[in-house]
């Protein structure tokens, strides 16, 4: 029920338009009603009978009652001609009516599922950047999708269609109990019948329908995730068994597509023999003078508008023997959903925390962070970065060097000690705050699939075109982007991918010195790039560096021989800590790693005027 009651909330926003279709399906159904109330004296009319009086029921009572001001001394024909009159334009109104109630909870599910999507989404943005590296990204793709529009099944349309059948099988009831009392008693001891067969359906269903939920999830992921790698599968040439694996994950899918409707599906035929049957037995107990009045069999008139009124309350009666079946799909959904925003968020702003300032230094004292449950990733770091100064990260693969500038914008929080940015803890400071004081240039060039302007003035929402313009020119980005066919203009694909590395890497670098943010991170900026391409875009990172405060992760040593001070770390620690003369001195693992870059495998020293050899 908590489920449930948390879908309801949404509908909060919109009572007006919900209160409003709701009357407008109630005078549809009432308008429904109309119609076989009318349909009896047409039919005495056309039978005949209308002056055989003595076996009249309620309804014809109320029917003559409603249209004596329409036929009131008119003669048999006109009386007829007025009444399918009087029945068309009740038709036509009813219909009206209808439209306008669908409309109306079109617009409302439609609301609703905006809504349901970008609170999840702004929830998504909040969550740490853990859960998005144990998270396959089709899955939330999946959530974001097709389980937020399952979700309006639900909360609108089911509920709508809830409200208007039941309304419609209310006025019915009514129309058949003035016709006759007894003849509806014995049409309702049937529905419990109906209603206990299709329970028995509902807890498979729920329980299939949320394993057909994960089971999307996790073909949009694979989907997602396998596009994305399609030059890999293709250099290795994995074609067909990617093709295999997907092929027995979707025939995975179908078992459950299937699973899931065997047994929504049977409601409708269960309910359509239920109908058939009632039919039978209404035909059936109709003729039979107990059913009738005045000890009589029902007229045929009046027995057409039974089982007229009769097969009209199937439609609903069916309709809502399928609510639970839809309730309990959207409701597996909804689980799903409502999963993803109870995860808590990490990344917001807390009570308490000030605007960040950055005139002094940057501290790490006693830092030691780890992933989850998993071992230490750093441990105890302890290093101290004035302002102005050039910072050099080193050490082997997997030592914690991308993991340690992490936390510099707080994109995690130190599981033991402090960062202190001029003498405050980050966990004082607002992440906000803090990450408008730095700028990133990674290995892995991030670019959106929009324009080449608006790439550079990704954040920076007032910047103008002049201001876009001369951040390229200082990036070594100008004359290619001139080269593109629309130039600033130009659409640069998924991440980017009409442009080189090297060419990436310079829209990367025009988008930081838009930015001017004092701290600059620079992460392998200058790795796997041709010749060519590294002298350009070390030449705007030379641009990019001045009068900054800059952190410089390198596995290439020659890139960072000049900082100002360069930390070693190896397995979470800082082994090594100085100048690249004072720890090339020193022997120790800086040394080590310099001579592996260096040195050929004898150990004779790269030629000079060599790419090795550079400086």
């Amino acid at each position: 029920m908590n489920t449930e009651r948390r879908l309801l909330s949404y509908v909060k926003p919109y009572r007006g338009l919900f209160i409003l279709g709701m009357l407008t399906t109630f005078l549809a159904s009432v308008l429904d009603g109309f119609t076989i109330v009318v349909l009896i004296p047409l039919l005495k009319q056309l039978f005949g009978t209308a002056g055989a009086l003595g076996q009249s029921t309620r309804l014809e009572a109320v029917s003559e009652w409603l249209l004596r001001p329409f036929v009131a001394g008119a003669s048999p024909a006109q009386a007829t001609a007025t009444m399918v009159v009087v029945l068309l334009v009740g038709v036509v109104i009813k219909n009206l009516m209808s439209y306008a109630s669908s409309q109306i909870n079109v617009a409302m599910q439609e609301g609703l599922v905006r809504d349901l999507r970008r609170q999840l989404f702004r929830h998504l943005l909040t969550l740490d950047l853990d859960f998005f590296q144990r998270t396959r990204a089709g899955q939330l793709i999946s959530g974001m999708i097709s389980d937020v529009d399952q979700t309006k099944s639900a909360v609108t349309a089911a509920l709508a269609a809830f409200f208007q059948n039941f309304t419609m099988i209310m006025v019915t009831l009514v129309i058949l109990w003035l016709t006759s009392w007894k003849l509806t008693l014995l049409t309702l001891a049937a529905a419990p019948l109906l209603v206990i067969g299709i329970q028995q359906l509902l807890r498979r269903l729920r329980r299939h329908s949320r394993a057909r939920a994960e089971e999307r999830g996790e073909i949009t992921a694979t989907v997602a995730e396998r596009l994305g790698a399609i030059r890999l599968i293709r250099g290795f040439g994995a074609e067909e068994e990617e093709a295999r694996r997907f092929q027995e994950q979707s025939d995975r899918y179908r078992k459950r597509v299937i699973r899931t409707q065997r047994y929504s599906s049977l409601t409708s035929p269960v309910s359509e023999v239920f109908g058939a049957a009632l039919v039978i037995l209404i035909i059936w107990a109709g003729t039979m003078p107990l059913f009738g009045t005045g000890g009589l069999p029902l007229r045929p008139e009046a027995l057409i508008a039974f089982l007229v009124a009769s097969l009209k309350m199937m439609s609903p009666i069916k309709s809502l023997s399928q609510f639970p079946a839809v309730l309990a799909v959207a409701l597996a959904s909804a689980e799903r959903v409502f999963a993803l925003l109870d995860i808590p968020p990490s990344d917001v702003e807390r009570p308490g925390e000030q605007e960040a300032a950055f005139t002094r230094d940057i501290v790490f004292q006693d830092v030691s962070f780890r992933y989850g449950t998993g071992d230490p990733v750093l441990r105890d770091v302890n290093f101290k970065v004035t302002k102005g100064d050039v910072l050099a990260i080193v050490g082997p693969s997997g030592a914690g060097k991308t993991t340690l500038v992490d936390l510099l914008p707080r994109f995690h929080d130190p599981g033991a000690g402090q960062v202190l940015m001029d003498g405050v803890p980050l966990t004082r400071l607002k992440r906000r705050s803090i990450r408008s004081l730095l700028a990133v240039v990674g290995q892995d060039t991030l670019l959106l699939n929009a324009t080449v302007a608006e790439n550079i003035a990704y954040g920076a929402h007032d910047a103008d075109q002049g201001r876009i313009e001369r951040a390229a020119q200082a990036a070594n980005a100008a004359d290619f982007i001139a080269q593109l066919p629309q130039g600033y203009a130009t659409m640069l694909g998924e991440r980017g991918t009409r442009l080189s590395g090297g060419q990436r890497q310079r829209i990367a670098i025009a988008r930081a010195l838009l930015r001017d943010s004092p701290i600059l991170i620079l992460d392998e900026a200058t790795s796997a790039l041709d010749a060519e391409s590294e002298r350009l875009v070390q030449e705007a990172i030379d641009r990019l560096m001045q009068d900054r405060t800059v952190l410089v992760i390198a596995h290439r040593l020659a890139t960072v021989r000049h900082a100002d001070r360069i930390l070693v770390l190896n397995e979470g620690r800082v082994v090594e800590d100085g100048t690249h003369d004072a720890l090339f001195r020193r022997g120790g693992l800086y040394r080590r790693l310099y001579d592996l870059q260096f040195r050929d495998p004898e150990g004779v020293s790269a030629p000079e005027g060599s790419l090795e050899s550079r400086p």
